[in-house]
């Protein structure tokens, strides 16, 4: 149900015998970057890639997301079936005026239309679904059901296409095709052939990122700390190829143990008056000034990943709660909270920070109050005939004090007593 597309696709420069014959010039899903390999500023450590903004500008990395939403109009016993229409206001589950706004008579959308979250594709009403909606003798006719078709909470793009047609059961069946442009940004994912993956971790105005005396400025500029352990010499011999290919206008042949031998693309570069190791001499950007050491320049092949930070970014305040724990729900779908896992915790055990882990995790998580027994240390119970909380333990001859836990730790206890095991708290005065 979704696809990308991939908007400049370029022929690898250095490509394989068995590219050419899985035909992949033809259907590319890449473009060739001019890499640096150079610790920089800072801003690529751990993988993460900087990237010139002046070419993400002119293209490069920009794609099309594709999302299809899809309806059927199923037949039911008694001739009632799914009908495509504006709903109307009052039937079940109704959206509001604004979401079917898009919507032209025959309930579906027009093409071309920006949409936003929330928005509604294909208006549909569905009969009722069990025999109690229909609510007797005094209703003319069955309670509808609003069960139309909406864009994802986090998406906006435009209507690429609607498709009508029928299934296999000859049910009407709609898709409508969502699309979106997609800008590399902080936190997309890109990966050379090598395996060599990576997020953007700073975009630079072309300007300040550095240059060569020839005038060349990269596209990318990676660390040179994600090659020794990872051993991946191969992309250091693709880069050497596929700036000998760049220069001399012809694709380098890469096929495992029939290639090019690096000796002859040196040898290339050498012709070119280009230093046959790969490095060049380059000047910072921003102070005009040389580096001390030669920078390895090259030209790589890379890939954009599924992986986009538009797709995963999240935040919530207040909402939904799991029925169980009574913990915030998981999950960016369901609008859950973030996980303040063991780790987060321990920071603010380490820096004494207790009314701040009082807030996150008690009370602005799953706070309860249980009403326990001082003598037995026991949950007790409330008497609806004499209007207290007792123990069924100890008869009413202790006191009943109530104590603000974790749900989640009630839940423990309940568990425990579910395995024959009985728990019991031991109480004492809370500290002014």
């Amino acid at each position: 149900t979704r696809g990308h597309l991939l908007h400049y696709p370029q022929k690898p420069l250095v490509a394989t015998k068995p590219m050419q014959v899985i035909g992949y010039d033809e259907r590319p899903a890449g473009q060739n970057y001019v890499i640096a390999i150079l610790s920089s500023i800072g801003y690529n450590m751990e993988d993460a890639i900087i990237f010139n903004h002046g070419a993400v500008q002119r293209g490069l990395g920009h794609s099309s997301f594709f999302r299809i939403y899809k309806s059927i109009c199923k037949q039911y016993l008694g001739g009632s079936k799914d009908r495509l229409t504006v709903p109307e206001a009052g039937i079940r589950g109704y959206h509001g005026a604004d979401a079917y706004r898009m919507l032209e008579s025959d309930g579906l959308i027009s093409t071309e239309g920006a949409v936003t979250g929330g928005d509604i594709l294909i208006g549909k009403t569905s009969p009722p679904r069990f025999m109690e909606d229909y609510r007797g003798l005094e209703v003319r006719g069955p309670q509808l059901r609003d069960t139309s078709v909406s864009v994802r909470p986090t998406e906006v793009g435009m209507v690429d296409s609607v498709f009508i047609t029928k299934d296999i059961e000859g049910s009407q069946l709609v898709k409508v095709k969502v699309r979106s442009h997609r800008v590399p940004e902080l936190g997309d994912k890109f990966v050379s052939r090598h395996g060599q993956k990576g997020v953007i971790g700073m975009l630079v105005p072309q300007e300040d990122m550095p240059f060569s005396a020839s005038g060349v400025t990269p596209d990318i500029i990676m660390n040179p700390h994600a090659y020794p352990s990872r051993m991946t010499v191969g992309q250091f011999i693709e880069a050497i190829g596929g700036k000998a290919a760049a220069i001399r206008g012809e694709i380098v042949d890469g096929t495992p143990f029939s290639n090019e031998e690096p000796k002859t693309l040196q040898e290339h570069l050498l012709s070119f008056g280009l230093q046959p190791g790969g490095r060049e001499i380059l000047y910072d950007g921003q102070s005009g000034k040389k580096f001390e050491a030669e920078v390895f320049l090259g030209v790589a092949f890379y890939q954009k990943l599924h992986h986009m930070v538009v797709d995963k970014i999240h935040a919530r305040a207040r909402g939904q709660v799991q029925m169980l724990t009574r913990q915030p729900t998981e999950g960016r779908a369901r609008g859950g909270g973030l996980r303040f896992g063991e780790m987060e915790r321990d920071c603010l055990v380490g820096h004494g920070a207790a009314m701040l882990l009082k807030d996150r995790l008690l009370e602005e998580s799953d706070s309860y109050t249980i009403y326990v027994c001082e003598r037995c240390g026991r949950q007790g119970f409330y008497d609806v005939r004499q209007r207290k909380y007792t123990c069924s333990t100890c008869e009413g001859k202790s006191d009943i004090e109530p104590v603000t836990i974790s749900y989640a730790f009630k839940l423990l206890l309940q568990e425990m007593q579910s395995l024959c095991l009985s728990p019991s708290l031991v109480l004492a005065k809370e500290v002014e």
